[in-house]
């Protein structure tokens, strides 16, 4: 008579083990490629809309688009690069036209370049609301100048200084206090404005004005935890030392931040 050949109990149970923790060991490292596919995305998206940030500026006498949402509203006679798309309770149609009728759509007509990949629909007042934008302008790029801390904004393209590193775009995940409108640091003080953008890992993804974008990881712990803060609030506590603080400034107001 013939046996027939089986698994044993024991058998099954190792194989089922070995699977488990082949999948324990492969799990997280596809994870971290499937979110490095997401930012090499985003990043792609920043230069895109920076691109056409740029052929604006070069059809319109070399002024800079006005980087406003209607946050501030002091840019009456300029049109904003997307219009407001942030109020609370706007239909999905109201926001996709506020995208249609800014002044860069002209240059970037696909809204998937305006939002980055990893983010959703988000819950606010209880209600779901779609993401159709994430990304902001800086202040500085003729957004919002802020007289109080010698803060200038800048309206001429011409006028940057060091363009491979100011910052234009970021990426802030649709969520900021700010509502969109614009992202602001301060000049000298060691405290943030505007919560830092933890996006793609512990940093964020930005765009400069020579064309370039890049993933920009935070150094100091305190940025992590006031980032990520639930709710986002904005002024942190002050944070002396703290190098991440001194970059971004410098990387919005320009070499002189920070050392005023």
């Amino acid at each position: 008579m013939c046996k027939r050949k089986a698994f044993t109990l024991i058998e099954l149970l190792v194989v089922i083990a070995i699977i488990a923790i082949l999948l324990a060991i492969l799990m997280p490292a596809m994870s971290r490629v499937k979110e490095q596919g997401k930012r090499a995305t985003c990043l792609n998206n920043l230069r895109q809309l920076t691109l056409a940030w740029m052929m604006y500026a070069d059809q319109n006498d070399d002024n800079l688009v006005n980087g406003d949402t209607g946050e501030y509203s002091i840019h009456s006679n300029e049109t904003p690069w997307v219009l407001a798309d942030w109020r609370s309770g706007m239909t999905d149609r109201q926001k996709i036209d506020a995208i249609k009728d800014g002044a860069l759509w002209p240059y970037v007509k696909d809204l998937r370049p305006y939002k980055c990949p990893t983010v959703n629909d988000i819950i606010r007042s209880g209600e779901r609301e779609s993401i159709y934008r994430t990304y902001s302008v800086a202040d500085s790029m003729n957004c919002k100048d802020w007289p109080d801390m010698n803060a200038k904004m800048i309206k001429k393209r011409m006028d940057i200084p060091n363009p491979a590193y100011r910052i234009v775009y970021l990426d802030d995940g649709g969520t900021i206090t700010s509502a969109l409108g614009g992202w602001t640091v301060y000049v000298t003080q060691e405290m943030w404005w505007d919560p830092p953008p933890i996006r793609h890992g512990d940093g964020s993804t930005f765009s400069f004005a020579d064309g370039h974008s890049e993933y920009h990881k935070w150094e100091d712990p305190r940025t992590i935890e006031f980032g990520k803060r639930v709710p986002p609030t904005a002024f942190s506590e002050t944070q002396a030392g703290n190098p991440d603080i001194q970059w971004a400034a410098v990387a919005m107001w320009g070499k002189e931040a920070m050392h005023k």
